[in-house]
């Protein structure tokens, strides 16, 4: 086998029309090669030994250029290469965009006896984001989590977690977010500065945001994916409830990895259903 590669966009997205070309050190092009739908190429075409470059373009991304050393087998093996969408940093077209609660996810997940993981989501949330049409860093961002909605597939656990141990759902019914400011961290990336309203606590939160693009819905309008990241001390709210087994280790890990896969319609409202 010739070539084998995948092509990612950063957030680790297959990039399916993306073309990798293949050029000796001369400059002449001895291979070229087109992903599939899975981002992959796997082209049998047999390489001489020795050094080459290869370029890898895509509609909407930068170029990227790299080197590749073909062994006596005649393969090339590239692992993955990342894509970063063209243009540099970006946000979606100014204007308001509605969280579309239905093809998003607020998740988060706790460390459980030092060995694994639990993960849970919020079932009940709504948010807003507002992109600024001349200074992109003053867009803003607001959210409503209903605590009482934590799902993480057990009953017994869900009713501990909103019980005062934990979220206390029934003395602070709603979480909510609101940002305070945006700064660019590379090509479509952005560190979302704000308020996080927890169990009755407010903290300054810093959310790592990658903006996945834009593309048409089949009900006329146009959405805008996002994916962010954070983690959060439960200490830091008020949430000190733990369980320490006999051999010292923590039932509960102590800090929290949320992570949130929103799609925002474009409009001050979402589409009937």
């Amino acid at each position: 086998m010739g070539l084998t590669a995948k092509i990612r966009t950063r957030d680790g997205w297959a990039v399916s029309h993306a073309v990798v070309t293949v050029t000796d050190m001369t400059g002449t092009q001895v291979l070229r090669a087109e992903t599939d739908a899975e981002g992959a190429v796997r082209d049998t075409t047999a390489l001489a030994p020795g050094a080459y470059t290869v370029i890898v373009t895509a509609v909407g991304y930068a170029p990227v250029a790299s080197s590749a050393l073909v062994t006596a087998s005649g393969r090339a093996e590239l692992g993955a290469v990342t894509l970063a969408r063209q243009g540099g940093t970006e946000l979606p077209p100014p204007g308001p965009w509605t969280i579309d609660p239905a093809h998003s996810s607020v998740g988060a997940v706790a460390q459980h006896l030092g060995i694994s993981s639990v993960h849970g989501r919020f079932t009940d949330f709504a948010g807003r984001v507002e992109i600024a049409p001349d200074e992109v860093e003053k867009s803003r961002v607001e959210a409503v989590i209903r605590a009482a909605s934590i799902d993480t597939g057990n009953g017994m656990r869900d009713d501990h977690l909103r019980s005062p141990d934990f979220l206390d759902a029934e003395k602070y019914p709603e979480i909510t977010y609101r940002s305070t400011g945006l700064t660019a961290a590379g090509a479509d990336r952005w560190t979302v500065h704000g308020e996080l309203t927890l169990h009755g606590v407010v903290r300054p939160v810093d959310l790592d945001l990658a903006y996945l693009g834009t593309g048409s819905d089949p009900w006329g309008g146009t959405r805008a994916a996002f994916r962010a990241t954070t983690e959060l001390r439960r200490e830091d709210f008020a949430m000190n409830y733990n369980q320490v087994l006999q051999a010292g280790i923590a039932a509960i890990g102590t800090t929290l990895k949320v992570e949130l896969d929103i799609q925002a319609v474009q409009g001050e409202s979402l589409p009937q259903a």
